[in-house]
């Protein structure tokens, strides 16, 4: 039975929402690696929502869905800073979870099998497969002959993520499988997953990042700033102020795109992008 304790400390649950975060944009980065980065706006998590005047969005979500949450080799990256950050947040999280299981994890039972007396012995021990095989376990790799069985790297860093997770938030510690980790313990995991989030947003453009757009407000010509914010929405703001005509709603005086809205903006940049292009071609004819 999952057992949480009622009141848990402040950074096990900033822990776990950092686990959270870097298992939920794992696919993202895994499709990114097939990617040439490009310095250009929105950041990848909103370009697929926006980006629908053409084939490219379905095409996205297509490759996103059959994309398996585990690192695969990748003879030649196309954004290698995307496999950098992949390779460390992986090895991170799966060495934690590796010590962690060594230290705080109930090591596999045995039963004792055999005629006559254990004195006499004829008793032998034979491991109890049931718990051996328990999925709530963590088991590290092992050595078989000249190479290493992965144990249970082999379910990829989403399960990673999972597992320190219920680590971090007490978890299945009713029957003695888990023992409770020590306060510098948490911490040390509380640091790695800081780390981790911080690495996936930052390969990602989701770290708090300010971009002056390359295009103009389509209804003024005013400078178009976007940024993203960790774990929150992206937006863009018109430099104008409130004399922009753009049909959208003021924020601290400029007119600003949070959402659902910057779909509205995107569509408007693509139209003047078309325009531009039309009267470029009108005029060379």
């Amino acid at each position: 039975m999952t057992t949480t304790p009622t009141a848990l400390p402040e950074h096990a649950l900033t822990t776990a929402a950092d686990l959270r975060a870097v298992r939920e944009q794992w696919g993202d980065l895994l499709v990114a690696i097939e990617q040439a980065p490009a310095a250009t706006w929105p950041p990848r998590e909103t370009r697929g929502f926006l980006d629908q005047l053409g084939d490219a969005h379905q095409d996205d979500e297509q490759h996103l869905g059959r994309t398996p949450l585990t690192l695969r080799q990748h003879p030649a990256p196309a954004n290698l800073t995307a496999l950098d950050a992949a390779l460390a947040v992986e090895a991170a999280l799966f060495t934690a979870c590796d010590t962690l299981a060594a230290r705080y994890q109930r090591p596999v039972g045995a039963h004792l099998l055999g005629g006559g007396t254990a004195t006499a012995g004829t008793m032998h021990a034979v491991v109890d497969e049931d718990d051996r095989a328990d999925p709530r376990r963590w088991t590290p790799p092992t050595p078989s002959g000249r190479t290493l069985t992965p144990g249970s790297r082999a379910h990829g860093l989403h399960w990673a993520a999972v597992w320190l997770e219920g680590r971090a938030l007490g978890e299945d510690q009713g029957d003695g499988l888990f023992s409770p980790l020590g306060d510098d313990v948490l911490a040390g995991l509380a640091t790695v997953a800081r780390r981790a989030r911080h690495r996936v947003e930052a390969a990602l453009g989701r770290d708090g990042r300010t971009t002056t757009l390359p295009d103009p407000c389509p209804w003024c010509g005013g400078e178009l700033r976007a940024r993203t914010v960790p774990g929150g929405e992206p937006s863009a703001a018109c430099q104008t102020g409130d004399q922009c005509p753009a049909p959208i709603d003021l924020d601290r005086g400029r007119r600003a795109w949070q959402g659902a809205d910057l779909a509205a903006l995107w569509t408007a940049l693509h139209k003047a992008r078309e325009g531009s292009v039309q009267a470029s071609s009108d005029g060379e004819s």
